[in-house]
């Protein structure tokens, strides 16, 4: 092959010929008795050098005479050195006939040598990059010439291929079969099969997106139960997170009420005063004392200062009834404040599943009401879905009517029933509904209750819904619309897995 990479002092070489083979003189005494040459096939040749009248013009308007030109590469005359990795732009000029084919292309120098008369170069390019067309163009013209003929438009232009093979055996023509062989019917049977499953294809999907009621927006929902801090305080460590289960009466967390906690040593302390107080007093009554050492106060955390007087045993026992009527507040003053405390251990009123969850890192201090965590009710008539439909559509909805569900990475439509229709949403509170949603004035709420129940993962996934007044109709489409969209979504995985796989291929 001749692709110009060569040395250049064997770049003038010439058409292979029998008489310089080793075989030359066996192919001789074949022709001498008679035996024909076997046809070689020029069209895989594709590197014979050819000198047609050509030019080369380059980018900057430089004219460089052609010397020899074929697929791979071509030869011109320079007046100036090029070296060897020299990248040009330009195109290639060959004459043909009377007008004359331009060719744009890009090369590379391979080799620059002296020509004969030592004032110029004769400089080798290999093409680099050429348009499919283009080459094309040239393979005919470089073909033309090794059959002896001259490259002419109206040739080309004709359609006309000067090399094309000769047949093996010079006339002997092979006769015609006498007809076509049929075609099979399986093509034909294949072919309508395919236009009839896109013409369903095509109906299910205009009936289910003209015909079906499609909703404003839809998702899964479930009753929401908020969690509120009893009271001030700091939140205690918890290590609960959205999507944790937690059994009905497990403890979530606790608030701790440093203030509560101080009232209640206080009033412990004060009814232990009291209750030391009476004893001391009795025991002077019956030990029949004349004067009693009496306290003036019987709450010691007033931070008045205490004091003692000596007074009959009559009053020492008016005195004893009082401190058993402040010993009696103060118990009463501790069993509502350890109520309080035992509210700031908050347990599970369900078995849920935790939704939302504030984080309790750094002590956090919440104030009272303030919402600390959000569990959904995960039972089995609790995960229904929510639909708001525009009050244009509201009249063909009504309670029991079929509607068919479909999550979005489910192959199969989830038929349901409709519970109620609303204007405004239940007293009860549901997750999964945002609240930018419900502020549309011109739609109505209807709930849904699928026949397969629902995964309590999916609250708050939008959802595709439609609402059917044909059930027949209806699930056909339905059916249909959700196994072309399989189809797709597993050839969409297959993409990605590919591209995943190899990251290069883009």
């Amino acid at each position: 092959m001749d692709d110009y990479f060569s040395d250049p002092r064997v770049s003038d070489r010439h058409e292979p010929t029998l008489a310089g083979l080793p075989g030359g003189s066996a192919e001789r005494e074949r022709q001498a008795r008679g035996d024909r040459i076997t046809h070689e096939r020029r069209d895989e040749r594709r590197h014979i050098r050819v000198s047609p009248p050509f030019r080369v013009t380059l980018a900057d308007g430089t004219a460089l005479p052609g010397v020899d030109v074929s697929l791979g590469g071509f030869a011109v005359r320079s007046e100036r050195h090029l070296s060897p990795g020299e990248s040009i732009e330009g195109s290639l000029r060959l004459v043909a006939g009377t007008t004359e084919l331009i060719i744009p292309l890009r090369a590379e120098c391979r080799h620059c040598s002296p020509a004969g008369d030592g004032n110029a170069f004769t400089v080798g390019f290999e093409i680099i990059d050429m348009e499919p067309p283009h080459r094309e163009l040239l393979r005919q013209v470089i073909r033309s010439y090794l059959s002896g003929r001259t490259a002419s438009v109206e040739a080309l232009i004709a359609g006309e291929d000067p090399q094309t093979p000769r047949k093996r055996q010079a006339g002997v023509t092979q006769p015609l079969p006498a007809s076509r062989p049929p075609r099979p019917m399986r093509r034909y049977v294949l072919l309508f099969a395919a236009l009839a499953v896109l013409a369903l294809v095509v109906a299910a999907t205009a009936y289910r997106n003209f015909m079906l009621i499609e909703p404003s927006f839809a998702a899964v929902t479930a009753p929401r139960i908020d969690i509120r801090a009893p009271g001030p305080g700091i939140l205690a460590a918890h290590d609960l997170q959205a999507g944790d289960r937690v059994a009905r009466d497990q403890l979530l967390t606790r608030v701790e009420n440093s203030d509560l906690e101080s009232d209640l040593i206080l009033a412990e302390a004060a009814q232990r005063f009291n209750d030391r107080l009476i004893q001391n007093l009795q025991e002077h009554l019956d030990g029949g004392s004349q004067e009693v050492s009496l306290a003036n106060s019987a709450q010691p955390e007033s931070g008045d200062t205490l004091t003692f007087e000596s007074v009959s045993p009559e009053i020492a026992q008016a005195r004893i009834e009082q401190f058993e009527t402040a010993r009696d507040y103060e118990s009463s003053r501790i069993t509502a404040l350890e109520a309080r405390q035992a509210s700031n251990d908050i347990y599970s009123p369900c078995d849920c599943l935790v939704a939302w969850a504030m984080s309790s890192a750094d002590g956090t201090y919440i104030n009272e009401s303030e919402r600390i965590m959000t569990l959904v009710r995960a039972g089995q008539d609790d995960v229904l879905v929510e639909a708001l439909v525009h009050m244009d559509d509201i009249a063909r909805i009504e309670p029991n009517q079929q509607a068919y569900i479909a999550l979005p990475n489910s192959a199969e439509p989830i038929r349901a029933r409709v519970r109620n229709v609303a204007l405004d949403v239940e007293r009860q509170p549901r997750a999964g509904f945002p609240k930018w949603v419900r502020q549309q004035q011109n739609v109505a709420s209807v709930l849904l209750v699928p026949e397969r129940d629902l995964p309590p993962q999916s609250v708050g996934q939008p959802v595709d819904v439609r609402f059917s007044e044909a059930p027949l109709l209806g699930a056909t489409a339905e059916w249909v619309w959700q196994g072309v969209r399989a189809v797709i979504q597993f050839g969409d995985r297959i993409y990605r897995a590919a591209m995943e796989e190899d990251p290069d291929a883009g």
